[in-house]
């Protein structure tokens, strides 16, 4: 077995842990945060697996903000269990010198969460039944925090997924870094002054009275659900950074843009992308079998614009990195944040070309 780097060490056993820590491995492919899976040994058994995490700092500035909403969640799950379903949220580990749950250590900020046992993630839903049970695990979510204020959450993204303050970081950034280098540049930029209409329609709906702020996950990708390894139900959503108040809506959205292209986010801009019917019928299903109780009707009549508006979105912001020059998302080439950015305009697209069917699978499950 390699050997565990000294620092990795240091900073796990800062944390109250039931072992000695045997192992240290990397985690998952997320683009913000570094993640490592600790396997924790008693007595020569393993006493348990643990999540470490350094945060990003330029994404998340506060970071007590971050955990104080973890806590709140925390607490809000023991006093709120879904009886009679398994389900955990993961549990934040005390730094054993200073109580709280995360470290500070040479500007670097880490915390330590228990692992979800028994249970895995998907890149990509393969069938019917996956997509039901991802929908149910985000309702399951919802519905969980239903009744937990939202004023008891900090905002730690101000702005996020608020559409217009990307639309203006998009039209400040092409005043003095204009797209039209390249054919997909220019037709970027295009589809972009196409849809300036769009970008407002949720927070005007928020700012009507139509929509309310609720707790929300905020990245309810697919592979933020973690399934039962035995069962396949969902029994957690992980990645809880950006559970902050918010409007349902970009949830729903996210996670019928997430499952629902099959191609995925690391697909070719130009080729074809579709939004998979199927599986919107069976996320929703699967969603609204838990949640429907506290949606109001407007809420269901704003689900098509919902998935349009996140790919819309997400598209919007990999353009504005790549016009930062890949700042904020992870990348593996110069214009990997434009191909990112094709995949979700076209998406977009998609999603457009069959309102019809999207409005009518949703009067089907109301």
């Amino acid at each position: 077995m390699a050997a565990i780097p000294l620092d990795l060490l240091a900073v796990a056993e800062s944390f109250l842990l039931p072992g000695k820590v045997s192992r240290i491995a990397p985690l998952g492919n997320g683009n913000v945060n570094d993640t490592y899976l600790l396997e924790v040994q008693s007595g020569g058994a393993t006493a348990g697996h643990f999540v470490l995490q350094k945060l990003n700092t330029r994404v998340f500035p506060q970071p007590e903000l971050v955990m104080q909403n973890l806590e709140a969640l925390n607490a809000h799950a023991e006093h709120h269990p879904l009886i009679g379903k398994r389900w955990e949220v993961p549990r934040l580990i005390a730094n054993r010198h200073t109580g709280r749950p995360w470290l500070w250590a040479e500007g670097q900020f880490w915390r330590l969460q228990s692992f979800i046992e028994d249970a895995v993630t998907v890149e990509t839903i393969t069938n019917q039944e996956q997509a039901r049970q991802v929908g149910r695990g985000l309702g399951l979510f919802h519905f969980l925090i239903s009744d937990l204020s939202a004023e008891r959450l900090a905002d730690t993204l101000p702005g996020f997924h608020v559409t217009p303050t990307y639309l203006a970081a998009y039209d400040q950034a092409m005043l003095s870094n204009p797209l039209g280098q390249d054919d997909s540049e220019r037709w970027c930029a295009a589809f972009v002054e196409q849809r300036r209409e769009l970008a407002p329609i949720l927070e005007d709906a928020k700012a009507a009275g139509l929509l309310r702020l609720r707790p929300i996950h905020g990245d309810p990708k697919i592979n933020n659900v973690m399934l039962c390894s035995q069962t396949g139900n969902a029994v957690s959503m992980v990645d809880l950074d950006t559970v902050k108040p918010g409007l349902v809506h970009y949830d729903i959205g996210d996670c019928l843009r997430s499952a629902c292209n099959q191609a995925g986010e690391e697909a070719n801009g130009n080729d074809c992308i579709n939004f998979d019917l199927d599986l919107c019928e069976s996320i929703l299903e699967g969603y609204l079998g838990e949640a429907r109780t506290f949606l109001s009707e407007t809420d269901l009549d704003h689900i098509y614009v919902s998935a349009r508006l996140m790919s819309f979105e997400l598209g919007l912001r990999f353009l504005n990195d790549h016009l930062a020059g890949n700042v904020y998302f992870r990348t593996t080439h110069p214009n990997h944040n434009l191909n990112r950015a094709l995949v979700q305009f076209r998406l977009t697209e998609s999603i457009e070309a069959q309102e019809e069917k999207i409005q009518h699978i949703v009067a089907k499950l109301r």
